[in-house]
């Protein structure tokens, strides 16, 4: 059995993270990604497999709010609140529980970037117009008007989840991104993070932001291949964290929306027609099993979100789609729990991010 809270200090740390994803972003000047794309396997931390006792439970605390809004009417399914503006076509909930684990997973990708919002090149002085694509909390939007404050930044999304107060530079709106986009004028910097089993039409989405831009505009996509796996074998497909995940995609995949977009980015921003296209694939292991101190915390934040999530990520879907008792799914997940707060497991998902800039002299894509 092995105890965590001698071995892994980071633990505090992730849950004092949470509520302060903010303040960690780095106001120093944008440096390469520190984790760089490589097929080394990550080292594992010298660490025994304990029998499911684990100290990676800590609290957190975050920030929610809700926008006064007449698309409140939230449904209830599974003692779990969903959004009610063009209701069922996202699996996910949207109720405080799922709106911290959502605040944690950006500080998990911000950290696993260097605390960085964003990797694209894109000329600060000249972003005065910002579109952030499925902005759920907020809160990138939020820490992007507070870092930039001479620049414009819109958030859309289906749930009206922000909070009231924000810088007076950041506007939210109620929108499917999948509907005509209507906007006024274009965008010097459009940015569409997690959208993974959200999107039914991804080539369109990707073009939708390259006619919305700018000439010179930048377009960041960040997501995710959300296929669990281990480079030393120790996720077995026979376990059931392997199981529940590889059914938990096939049914998101039954529903038309991709669970895995991360590694097709590319391949649609260049489809698109944009140039000076840029991916990067971080590996977001699943605990704090690593030897190397940054992964090791990105792990334990990552661990964290995962726990807090997995109910959410699979009610829907296993009951909805698979046809599951809601008892069957508790079941499960508990076995997954417990295989989780195991050490010895040293599973891991890929994090991708790619990002285009729009033709300069270009008017549309030809």
């Amino acid at each position: 059995m092995t105890d965590y809270s001698d071995t892994h200090t980071t633990s505090a740390a992730a849950a004092a993270a949470a509520g302060t994803a903010q303040a960690q972003l780095d106001q120093s000047p944008r440096s390469p990604i520190p984790v760089e794309d490589s097929d080394r396997p990550i080292e594992v931390d010298d660490l025994q497999p304990g029998d499911g006792d684990s100290v990676y439970d800590d609290d957190f605390s975050t920030f929610t709010a809700s926008l006064t809004s007449s698309v409140l009417n939230y449904p209830i399914e599974h003692g779990r609140r969903y959004h009610a503006f063009r209701a069922g076509i996202y699996c996910l909930p949207n109720d405080e529980l799922e709106q911290e684990r959502l605040d944690l997973t950006h500080a998990v990708m911000t950290k696993s970037l260097g605390d960085r919002l964003f990797l694209c090149p894109i000329d600060i002085s000249k972003m005065q117009r910002v579109l952030d694509i499925g902005t759920g909390t907020g809160i990138w939007a939020i820490a992007m008007g507070d870092e930039y404050p001479h620049a414009q930044i819109l958030g859309n999304d289906l749930s009206a989840i922000q909070p009231p107060w924000v810088p007076p530079n950041v506007k939210f709106e109620i929108d499917d991104v999948e509907c005509p986009w209507v906007y006024e004028a274009p965008f010097d910097f459009i940015f569409c993070r997690y959208m993974a089993t959200s999107i039914a039409d991804w080539p369109k989405l990707v073009s939708n932001a390259y006619d919305n831009l700018a000439p010179g505009g930048w377009a960041e996509f960040q997501d995710f291949d959300l296929q669990y796996y281990s480079e030393d074998g120790s996720l077995k497909p026979e376990s059931y964290t392997y199981q529940w995940i590889t059914t938990l995609l096939d049914a998101a995949r039954q529903t038309g929306r991709d669970p895995c977009p991360g590694p097709k980015l590319e391949g649609y921003l260049r489809d698109a027609g944009f140039i000076n296209v840029e991916h990067r694939r971080i590996r977001w292991p699943i605990g704090p099993w690593p030897r190397d101190p940054h992964l090791k915390e990105v792990g334990m934040y990552n661990w964290h979100q995962i726990m807090q999530g997995l109910e959410a990520f699979s009610l829907r879907l296993y009951c909805q789609v698979l046809g599951w008792k809601e008892e069957e799914v508790m079941v499960l997940l508990g076995h997954v729990r417990n295989e989780l707060r195991n050490p010895g497991l040293h599973a891991q998902f890929d994090f991708h991010v790619s990002y285009g800039q729009k033709k300069p002299s270009s008017k549309g894509k030809n």
